[in-house]
This record gives C-alpha cells, structure tokens and sequence, in this order.
C-alpha cells in the first residue's frame, strides 16, 4: 500500500504528540488511585487522564501554594501539616528544623505559620512561579524571596488570608487560609518536578526500609514504617506525631536528600546562632524509603527551575509510592539508618 508523504507526516505528529503527553505529566495524592501501575510512571498513559505530578494521582485544580511552618515543640501539634502533598524538613539556626510544605489537593488552614529562609526560593521554584507564604523574615532572608518570580504572601507585611489563633501564643500563633491566599495571588497550577510515581518498586537494588532514622542539623528525624496503614508515620522522640486535629502524620515516602548546607551570617537569632542554607540544586547521595524498602541511589537538579531527578546505582529513576512524600533534606556526610 503506498502511503502519502501528508499522512507519514500526520503519523509522524500523532506520535510526537503522544510521547510528549507521557514525558511532561507527573503526580498523586494521599487517598487517590494512581492512573497507571507501571513502574517509573511520569504521567499519562496513552489510555489514562494526566496525574497530579506532586502525588501520583488524580490532578487537582487547586494552584500550588508553599507555606513554611513550625517544626519545634512550641508549635505542635501543627494545623493542616497532614493535607500537604510533599514536605521538606530543613535546617534553621540553632540546629532546629523548619517544614516547607506545597499543598495542591487540598488548600487548608494552616498553623503556625513562620518566617522565609534565604534557600526557599530555590527549593520552591522547582514548581513553577507558585504561591509561597511567611510570617516574615529578616531584611536579608526576604531579600532573595522579593527578587524570585514566586508569588509572595508575607503576614508580616499584612497580607490578607492571615489571622492569630487566640488559644496559641506567638510567634506560635499565625494562621494562614490557604485557599483565600491561592485565589488572591492567582499562582499556578503545579508542574512536574522531575518525580516519577509508581504502585511498582521496580529497582533490583533495594534493601529494607522499615525505619528511618537521620539527623537535620542538631534534629533527630525518625519514621517508622507501618505494614497495616502502608505507610511511614513520623515519630519524634519515640512519640507518633499527630496533627492538631488528630489526624496520623504519615507518608507512603520518605526521601532523604543529602545536600550542602552553609552558614548565612546575614540572619542571627537572639542565641547568636546564624541561619543556614540548605542548597537544593546541584547533585548529591539520596535515599528513597518506600513500601518498607530502600534504595539508594542520586538526586540531581540542574537549575532552579529544573526538577528534582532521583536515579538508582544503575541510572534508573526511583519512583515513589502515590501519595506524596516527605524529603528530609541532611547535610552531606549525615548517617542514614
């Protein structure tokens, strides 16, 4: 049969077409099924809808709103901290931890809201030019957040969506409405970020993953992984962590991402403690916990806008378990056990 040149270009199209669908997708969320069980899984298949790149599952038409919340003692149990998609625990001064979390299923309140450090642009902007929300910051932590294309809302500055919960004390006490500040600040909707999702563990090297446990500057993080709930539940000094309303803080992954971390003299606390800065773009050893098992491998972002990527001993993607994750970011060198 002798085809025409106008429908081998037709043909040729419909393929580049498709292959592009597949590659530029990701996704998934806590309770949603994923669109396909194929391991490495980045979006759609050629039979399936497109998948929520920060979950695995079905996509949200919520924007993508980062919010930096409290990770002491003063301020738990934290409000809404069970409805983020992913969340990173991160070094502030002092040796103490602080959450970025990115909500795009859902949009909750959420409590307590504290102040930027000057690594979060870089860490958010993998996500496109997306809400971010504060209590605040020194002039010289907020200088880099005023420079990025993210959309900012700084309580401090008296941004609407924020009120004060009168049962909490400050600085323990900032509440911010996320949905009200997602549809003033108009943000997009999420993109993917280089994660690929898959109901499958596929990679031949993995090990057992039934406990996480590291450290974030001077901060024990631990997860304990549950057969029953299939997923990891965050323990802090033996303890099971709960949100303020009861609910299990719990993730089907947990990654933990080894990367620079460096001293930010710009921002000193009332103790004397400066800042620190974790950096986020560049290459460095990762260790992916999934279904109770662990592979070891390597993360990489080459931009700020770039995803982050993470591949096995042999270059193969690690893909996550849908639900979303947390990403434990440690410095170079941390144990991992």
């Amino acid at each position: 049969m002798i085809v025409s040149r106008a429908a081998r270009v037709a043909a040729v199209a419909a393929c580049v077409t498709a292959v592009t669908t597949l590659a530029a997708c990701g996704g998934g969320h806590h309770s949603a099924k994923p669109s396909s069980s194929a391991p490495g899984t980045t979006g759609a298949t050629p039979s399936g809808p497109p998948i929520n790149p920060l979950t695995g599952g079905a996509p949200s038409r919520n924007p993508a709103v980062a919010v930096k919340i409290d990770d002491t003692g003063n301020g738990r149990p934290q409000v809404g901290i069970d409805a983020a998609d992913i969340v990173y625990i991160e070094q502030v001064e002092g040796g103490l931890t602080r959450l970025l979390a990115v909500y795009t299923t859902k949009l909750p309140t959420v409590e307590p809201v504290r102040s930027t450090r000057v690594g979060d642009p870089d860490l958010a902007l993998q996500f496109g030019p997306i809400a971010y929300v504060a209590s605040g910051g020194s002039q010289g932590e907020l200088a880099p957040l005023d420079k990025s294309a993210l959309r900012s809302a700084i309580g401090d500055r008296g941004a609407a969506g924020f009120d004060r919960d009168p049962d909490r004390s400050a600085p323990f006490n900032l509440r911010a409405d996320l949905a009200a500040i997602a549809a003033k600040l108009k943000g997009p909707r999420t993109k993917s970020i280089g994660l690929t999702w898959s109901r499958q563990l596929a990679n031949t090297a993995a090990g057992s993953g039934t406990r996480v446990a590291t450290t974030v500057g001077g901060t024990p993080v631990a997860f304990t992984w549950s057969a029953t709930r299939h997923r990891y539940v965050r323990m802090i000094d033996g303890t099971t962590q709960h949100a303020a309303d009861g609910a299990l803080i719990s993730t089907p992954n947990v990654v933990v991402q080894a990367c620079s971390v460096t001293t930010f003299t710009g921002d000193i606390d009332q103790d004397g403690n400066p800042a620190k800065v974790t950096h986020t773009v560049g290459r460095g050893k990762v260790s992916v916990f999934r279904d109770g098992k662990r592979v070891d491998g390597t993360w990489s972002r080459t931009s700020t806008s770039d995803g982050t990527h993470l591949t096995d001993a042999h270059g193969q993607p690690i893909a996550l378990a849908p639900g979303g994750a947390w990403f434990v970011l440690v410095a170079t060198g941390t144990k991992v056990g």
